[in-house]
């Protein structure tokens, strides 16, 4: 299988964490890509967007929930996506959170580097708040260190993202109880073989 992935993308970084924790991260073919200028990728996807999955039959998967679900089914113990009850929406909903949050992020992140005449204040501030709420909602909850759901994946995927575009914001003094969480996740393989960076060349 082919992933075609952004070493800037926290979707892309999700599924490679979810591949690791399953152990698939040595069934995949790393693709590095910059998806806002490669035709290729826009060929494989229509949005154009990493992460995009190549099956060896040539199916294409897109969509970083929907790929983590399916290296889940592939893994000889499932265990990202629990199948019923009150553990499966509990996942399901820290990962939409999650995941909410990073898309947040990655706009902040894209808003902060427009000239300051053209930043919308006011979308800024919105997409601050979305993250900050998602921390302040994440902080309470007993988030497990393992084995990991798919929300414990993306948690940790907002996270990392958070410190690789703003490593001088400090979201640790205010949300103890997820940094020391994160501290523990953080030094797993599956986090430290896939650490966020900028795409080649730039």
């Amino acid at each position: 299988m082919e992933l075609w992935y952004a070493p800037t993308s926290p979707f892309a970084r999700k599924v490679r964490i979810a591949a690791h924790e399953l152990g698939l991260a040595g069934r995949l073919r790393l693709v590095e890509v910059n998806p806002w200028t490669d035709a290729r990728l826009r060929a494989l996807n229509p949005l154009s967007k990493v992460p995009t999955l190549v099956l060896d039959s040539g199916e294409v998967l897109y969509e970083s929930g929907v790929l983590c679900e399916y290296l889940d089914s592939l893994a000889p113990e499932p265990h990202l996506f629990p199948s019923v009850g009150p553990p499966r929406w509990r996942a399901l909903l820290l990962q939409g959170l999650a995941d909410g949050a990073n898309t947040a992020a990655g706009r902040l992140f894209a808003e902060e580097r427009r000239p300051a005449h053209l930043r919308a204040e006011d979308m800024m501030d919105r997409f601050r708040q979305a993250i900050g709420a998602a921390l302040h909602e994440m902080e309470p909850q007993a988030l497990l260190t393992g084995p990991l759901s798919i929300g414990e994946v993306s948690a940790a995927t907002l996270l990392g993202y958070l410190d690789f575009r703003w490593p001088e914001r400090d979201w640790r003094a205010s949300h103890p109880r997820l940094a020391a969480w994160f501290q523990q996740l953080d030094a797993r393989p599956s986090m430290r073989e896939t650490r966020h960076r900028l795409l080649a060349g730039g």
